[in-house]
């Protein structure tokens, strides 16, 4: 495990911070991302850049990679040279992680048949109003579930004549890695904020300068 990401779960400076700003930033990526009053898929990728911007806030810019090849497709930033990949779900119930999206249904059964644990996970579980929070199930605890439930229950395939939306972690995957003595859990209250917010503002700024950008 990346013991840098134990670090940021264990300072107490940095666990109220995330517990303070995570369910705001939240918030704010989610109207962002909406329109017409639904959220769009895009709010993933914003959610993973907040989470990635906390850890250039705790390690330093410099010490946090996000220029990931294509091809390393569970990675989503390497701090100090270690790969992380950022998982975010909404809801009270362990479900919905995705490992890997893809719509070729043969591609993720190959990816299934040769899959093991490899790097550590950062998950935000969000549940408006509710509690929640942010866990890190590093590597050993994902290979001790792994190895504890077997492929076939670990991993959730797409199933046969459905339109594949990529593979997932089970339930009882992520429920056994939550009780394992090497991860860690910052509970967060997810309180909404009042926020008045015009995600058009900062892009109609740009074009209101009149000095060369």
């Amino acid at each position: 495990m990346s013991s840098c990401l134990c670090e940021l779960f264990d300072d107490s400076a940095a666990i109220m911070r995330i517990k303070n700003r995570l369910p705001y930033l939240f918030q704010l990526a989610e109207v962002e991302s909406s329109r017409g009053g639904k959220i769009g898929m895009e709010v993933g990728s914003a959610r993973e850049r907040i989470i990635v911007s906390l850890f250039m806030w705790k390690f330093g810019e410099d010490n946090v990679d996000t220029k990931i090849a294509v091809t390393e497709t569970e990675v989503d930033a390497k701090i100090f040279g270690s790969p992380v990949s950022i998982k975010t779900i909404t809801g009270a119930s362990f479900r919905g992680v995705k490992l890997i999206w893809t719509v070729d249904a043969e591609k993720a059964l190959q990816y299934c048949e040769h899959y093991r644990p490899r790097l550590d996970i950062v998950l935000a579980q969000i549940s408006w109003n509710k509690i929640g929070g942010l866990y890190l199930f590093p590597v050993e605890a994902q290979q001790r579930a792994f190895d504890a439930l077997g492929r076939e229950t670990y991993l959730v395939p797409p199933k046969p004549g459905t339109n594949p939306r990529g593979v997932e972690i089970s339930s009882e995957a992520l429920k056994m890695m939550a009780r394992d003595e090497s991860s860690r859990l910052i509970e967060i209250l997810w309180s909404r904020s009042h926020i008045k917010h015009n995600p058009y503002m900062r892009w109609l700024d740009y074009w209101m300068q009149d000095e060369p950008i």
